[in-house]
């Protein structure tokens, strides 16, 4: 899919619909091969979103992903895939329209095998910090007084475990917009996760104190049950990427399914080419 997605009058985005239910229905009548992937937007900004993701997760490298509602999440729909995406947006109001219902259905996919994948505002949700929070991973928000400290571009420095799991290393640019600075929490009925990014340089405005978001933590992974998460404070999936890193972190959220009851656990599992890992210094 080109940029020309992100351009989509109401009618293309009708389409591109059409064809995404297409390509779902093919896979759903084949042998599961594919990585089923849920992307759960219910906001005005929902077209975007969803085009940025769905340029990056195609069925050439190896997912199936299409739209789903906090309404069909609530109707129990998540069984139907292996990761669910909660992208951006606002956390709360994401933890308000699925409702007690649907956060309980999320923790129950993941922790019967499913993957959960959040982005800036679905990574505030996954963590154990808020009383609206899931609880997925034992993370807390750092200088949380200051979370609208507002947005840019931003340097990550990918950890070794970074490198190997999503293909690049060193210092990389990515777009930031006020998503959650990761550090750990202390919940003694919750795994600690691994470090896959940690913030090299920052945004600080609006009030927030210079050298506080430095050194916290922007990609980290951790399991839930029998499920994998994992979280991406600023935004890879946007156009200048680095889209790489969403895909293999989706995939390998996705391979938590393999234990999950009515797949087929023989079924050959997606290997998009994958490039050696990059170190960019």
């Amino acid at each position: 899919m080109t940029s020309a997605v992100l351009r989509l009058t109401t009618f293309g985005w009708a389409v591109l619909s059409m064809a995404t239910g297409a390509v779902w229905a093919a896979v759903e009548s084949a042998q599961p091969s594919f990585v089923r992937v849920a992307i759960c937007d219910d906001t005005e900004e929902t077209e975007k979103r969803q085009a940025n993701l769905l340029r990056i997760l195609t069925t050439a490298a190896g997912f199936a992903a299409r739209p789903i509602t906090s309404e069909q999440i609530r109707q129990g729909e998540l069984s139907e895939f292996d990761v669910l995406i909660m992208p951006g947006g606002s956390g709360s109001k994401q933890a308000e329209r699925l409702q007690e219902a649907g956060r309980d259905r999320i923790r129950e996919f993941v922790r019967s095998g499913g993957g959960y994948v959040g982005i800036c505002a679905g990574s505030y949700l996954a963590s154990s910090h808020y009383n609206w929070s899931l609880g997925l991973i034992n993370a807390r928000v750092w200088d949380r007084a200051h979370w609208a400290r507002g947005d840019g571009t931003v340097s990550i420095r990918m950890t070794d475990a970074g490198w190997q799991l999503l293909g690049r290393g060193g210092s990389i640019p990515v777009q930031y917009n006020q998503g959650p600075l990761l550090v750990p929490d202390d919940e003694s009925d919750l795994p600690g996760y691994e470090i896959l990014a940690t913030f090299e340089t920052e945004v600080a405005s609006k009030g927030a104190q210079p050298g506080s978001m430095t050194g916290t933590h922007a990609i980290i992974r951790s399991m839930f049950g029998q499920g994998r998460v994992i979280c991406f404070s600023p935004h890879p999936e946007a156009a200048g990427g680095p889209n790489g890193i969403v895909a293999y972190g989706v995939l390998w959220a996705g391979q938590g399914q393999q234990g999950r009851p009515g797949r087929d656990h023989h079924a050959p599992q997606p290997t998009p080419q994958r490039p050696e890992p990059t170190r960019v210094d």
